[in-house]
């Protein structure tokens, strides 16, 4: 073997044990990166002083570092932290006064005179009722006429079931997550009524057909917007032609900030969800960067995506992992949405938004955009800094949206808090049954998580429904919505409080 060859294969070798050695590392990365994600408990995003003082390694130096601000030094008790104890809200709560006289003084009443008192506070449980409604029609005849009282709309035709009734089974299955097999042992249980979880499910299903037409009504409303946020999470079901494993489906959401939330059933993440959803809609939709909507924008000159700062922000975060370098851009970050905490506190309209935005938020983007192109230069591709400023350029328009109009959201952060009570449901109910369920569980869902983004009872709200709907015209139904329906309850809050 000549020295050219055994030269070439070493050559080869090294190259080989390079490559395996950078593999490797972005392998254990990752790895760790998994790690904490699933084991590290709550992911703190935050940066303290000392990664904030790290230096930009090799960027010029007209790159200035953010200083790190003084926090307040809270209020301590043996060095500390002291909780602030909530004040009871007495006001909005049912209250039972129970007095408690002292032995002596219910012996021999005589000759003591209250001077004060004392007052203790708790709270307890006392365990609602269920009911039984008779309703009692008298049948009267006069000349061969009879007269007989017509029963009121009811929410299920022929059904055993009231409005109350009903309304707590859909807070209990879809707001508190319990399956109606749990619901149905509770009944049992609690207050010796038997309904089993086959009659419950019929009376879900004929539940959601009842309201669909308000669901039908907020989609309108939605659609008819020029701003819209976008996401969507996976969710099991059966299909009863798929026999012995569960399939993947999908909860599509849609929102307005400050709007109500819609979620839409599919059985796939294909393009075609949003696709035949946003057909009629105009206008600018906020979403995390998925291909679908990125592929759909594309084809379409009327439709404006909106980027999200949040999941650039988590890239970052992971990268700290990996590099120093990332806490930097981490704290340029941390300064958008100290623009975005400033706007929130003074509760700012859009033009005031915009205004501060071109002022503060658009230099901190133009630092962004140089040092991102400078470190891209000379960073690995594979690895969690090269992955989160490629994630960032990429979608670079779309990111600095939100400066140029004050109507949008810095973040998507608005719609993923409306999917997560979906999130923990689905750990409960680790699938849904049929596909056909999971277009009535969009019902709900949609009506309870706008009850949310509205501070609403969910309760009162579906009871007030199930009870007025059945008898409603079909142009009533907008005044039904959550938005109606809380702009409607506070209008009348604000008259009982000046009568």
């Amino acid at each position: 073997m000549t020295d050219t060859t055994l030269r070439k294969q070493f050559e080869e070798l090294s190259a080989r044990f390079v490559a395996l050695e950078l593999e490797n590392r972005l392998l254990r990365q990752k790895l760790d990166q998994y790690i904490r994600h699933y084991f590290g408990g709550q992911r703190n995003e935050g940066l303290d002083k000392h990664q904030l003082e790290l230096l930009l390694q090799g960027l010029p130096n007209v790159i200035a570092l953010p200083l790190p601000e003084p926090k307040p030094a809270s209020a301590t008790r043996s060095g500390m932290p002291h909780p602030v104890r909530r004040m009871l809200a007495e006001d909005k709560l049912e209250t039972q006064e129970i007095v408690l006289e002292p032995a002596e003084v219910q012996r021999h009443p005589e000759g003591w005179k209250k001077i004060s008192e004392e007052r203790t506070s708790q709270l307890d449980w006392v365990a609602p009722k269920i009911i039984k409604r008779v309703y009692i029609r008298p049948r009267y005849v006069k000349a061969e006429r009879f007269a007989l009282a017509p029963l009121p709309p009811q929410p299920i035709e022929q059904g055993m079931v009231g409005p109350g009734l009903l309304a707590q089974m859909l807070v209990n299955k879809y707001e508190y997550h319990l399956p109606l097999y749990r619901q149905e042992k509770m009944f049992r249980q609690q207050f010796g009524v038997e309904l089993s979880r086959k009659t419950m499910g019929c009376w879900v299903e004929q539940a959601a057909e009842l309201l669909k037409p308000v669901y039908r009504s907020i989609r309108e409303a939605l659609l008819a917007g020029n701003y819209l946020q976008a996401d969507e999470t996976p969710i099991r079901y059966l299909d009863p032609d798929v026999k012995g494993k569960s399939q993947q489906g999908y909860l599509w959401t849609y929102s307005r900030p400050g709007g109500d939330v819609l979620f839409e059933w599919r059985v796939s993440r294909s393009r075609e969800g949003p696709e035949e959803f946003l057909k009629a809609f105009r206008g600018k939709l906020q979403t995390d960067g998925y291909a679908a909507y990125e592929s759909l924008a594309k084809v379409r000159g009327d439709l404006t995506l909106v980027g999200c700062w949040a999941h650039v922000r988590r890239g970052f975060h992971e990268a700290l992992a990996e590099t120093k370098l990332a806490a930097w851009f981490v704290g340029q970050i941390r300064q958008l949405y100290g623009v975005e905490k400033q706007l929130r506190e003074q509760n700012a309209g859009p033009q005031l938004r915009a205004a501060l935005r071109v002022w503060q938020s658009r230099p901190v983007l133009a630092r962004l955009r140089r040092a991102m192109e400078l470190v891209r230069r000379r960073t690995l591709p594979q690895g969690l800094l090269g992955q989160a400023i490629d994630y960032a350029l990429k979608r670079w328009l779309a990111l600095t949206q939100f400066a140029e109009d004050g109507t949008l959201e810095i973040d998507n952060n608005l719609i993923e808090n409306a999917i997560r009570p979906s999130a923990l449901g689905k750990k409960n109910f680790l699938f849904i049954g049929h596909p056909e369920a999971g277009a009535r569980s969009a019902v709900i869902y949609t009506l309870l998580g706008s009850c949310r983004r509205h501070e609403i009872n969910p309760f009162d709200y579906l009871k007030d429904l199930l009870t007025r709907l059945p008898a409603a015209k079909i142009t009533e139904i907008q005044q039904f919505t959550p938005a109606a329906w809380a702009t409607a309850k506070a209008k009348q809050k604000v008259l009982a409080q000046a009568a």
